[in-house]
């Protein structure tokens, strides 16, 4: 089988499949190796595994002279090219070969069944917590009180907003709008599209409005006082700013990325519009981008790996960037957050407590929750640490403070789970309530978007990059 995903058929590879097509006809005609002679080779080829596409099997042509042609259907012929495609192969038939539909089911599948929760958002005025399910693509909305019982499977959700209609797909970004409770999800990876949902929505439904954002935005932050809306974008290390209500394929207003501006795959994002100041969360991995002149890109939209500059790929320790909330362009950070000190491992999405002046961070690689004064700089210890076995923390991603009942909320990606605790928790701490997605101890198996398959022969385990 040739696998043209990505690629696409080119003439160069029409003459190598030519060139293969004659030379088996050769071969098998008597030109090379006697026929008995190259099916029992072909047969311990096939015993051996090399780590590479092989042939595998081999079926004689028939032994007429003039051997059973395809039909050759033209584009103007009336006949269907699909009901041409189905009916049985000539040449098959004129070896005795039945066919068979090879459009058949799996033998076994692998994925994860339950809610995997990304992101978080809590509506206090109506007493719900918001979760991003990015394992099934849904948006699910709790009670905020709710607390899934040991012996209990799951908590059902007050409401699901999820299905084709939706266009709810790798949703990892999260805002809800404390005045009217509109819900914006962002979707990372396979849907470029920023979806917003009223209050009311639930079900299979299209959303109220939508926006076409760059390949791999992450991150959400809304400055409600100066109604702009912050985005980061993984892939390209870039921050784009859109007015609150764009919508459709309007231009962001504004656009940090370059070489000094410390960003370096951003993941969470936070707005303090009294200081004016940005705060972003890096896991850390970065590479150059210049400009094509005879290819320019769209106003203020990121340069993308289309435009990076080859061999500038780097990893640097994680961080948090603090930057003007104004930023733009190639400006550098106003201070930084990073070193050992910080514990900073893979952070997730964070969230600015502008009442307490402290700054929270999903930790996502640690298991574990870090809390920053908002003036932090340099390579500072956190002001407490949420971790231990108790905590009931496993890989968070999402997380959000309610101040008006005292307490933070954490999604958590390993275990199907929120987790609910005192907003100054601190060290081995129990989780006040828990709501569940899955039966207790079950463990997340992370698979999203996987982009290939290996088997390890000598420990008979399949490897799964994601």
């Amino acid at each position: 089988m040739f696998n043209n995903h990505h690629s696409g058929w080119r003439p160069g590879a029409m003459m190598i499949l030519a060139a293969m097509v004659v030379s088996a006809g050769w071969i098998l005609s008597g030109g090379g190796l006697a026929r008995h002679d190259f099916h029992a080779q072909s047969q311990a080829a096939v015993r051996s595994p090399m780590g590479f596409a092989q042939l595998v099997s081999v079926k004689p042509l028939p032994e007429s002279g003039s051997a059973a042609m395809c039909e050759w259907v033209p584009a103007s012929s009336q006949t269907r090219l699909e009901a041409a495609l189905q009916r049985e192969n000539p040449i098959a038939a004129a070896a005795g070969i039945s066919t068979v539909d090879a459009d058949r089911a799996p033998v076994r599948a692998i994925k994860d069944t339950y809610p995997t929760f990304s992101a978080v958002a809590v509506d206090p005025v109506r007493d719900e917590i918001i979760l991003q399910d990015e394992n099934l693509f849904q948006i699910m909305v709790f009670d905020r009180r709710a607390d899934t019982p040991a012996t209990a499977t799951m908590t059902e959700p007050k409401r699901v907003i999820g299905g084709h209609r939706t266009k709810v797909e790798f949703n990892c970004g999260l805002y809800v709008d404390p005045a009217t409770g509109d819900i914006y999800s962002v979707n990372n990876d396979t849907m470029d599209t920023l979806v917003i949902f009223s209050r009311q929505a639930r079900g299979d439904v299209p959303p109220d409005r939508e926006l076409h954002t760059p390949h791999g935005t992450y991150g959400i932050a809304v400055d409600e006082e100066n109604q702009e809306m912050f985005l980061t974008v993984e892939h390209d290390s870039a921050v784009v700013v859109y007015p609150k209500m764009a919508q459709g394929e309007d231009n962001p207003i504004r656009l940090l990325q370059g070489d000094h501006t410390g960003l370096a795959d951003p993941h969470g994002i936070a707005v303090d519009p009294e200081n004016g100041w940005m705060f972003v969360a890096n896991h850390g991995s970065v590479h150059q981008v210049r400009e094509d002149a005879e290819n320019p890109a769209r106003e203020n939209w990121p340069l993308n790996r289309s435009r990076a500059v080859p061999g500038s790929g780097k990893t640097l320790p994680p961080s948090i960037t603090v930057h003007s909330r104004t930023a733009s362009g190639d400006a550098a950070p106003l201070r930084v957050i990073q070193g050992s000190n910080t514990q900073l491992n893979w952070p997730g999405q964070i969230y600015l407590d502008r009442e307490h002046g402290e700054l929270f961070v999903a930790n996502d690689g640690d298991d574990s929750v870090l809390v920053f004064r908002a003036t932090d700089s340099g390579n500072v210890a956190p002001l407490r640490v949420i971790k231990g076995p108790a905590t009931g923390l496993r890989y968070p991603t999402g997380i959000y403070v309610d101040n008006q009942n005292d307490e933070l909320v954490v999604s958590n990606m390993g275990n199907h789970s929120a987790t609910v605790y005192r907003r100054t928790a601190d060290g081995n701490a129990a989780p006040l309530r828990t709501i569940r997605s899955a039966p207790l101890g079950k463990v997340a198996m992370a698979i999203g978007n996987p982009g290939g398959v290996a088997y390890d022969s000598k420990r008979d385990e399949l490897l799964v990059p994601n």
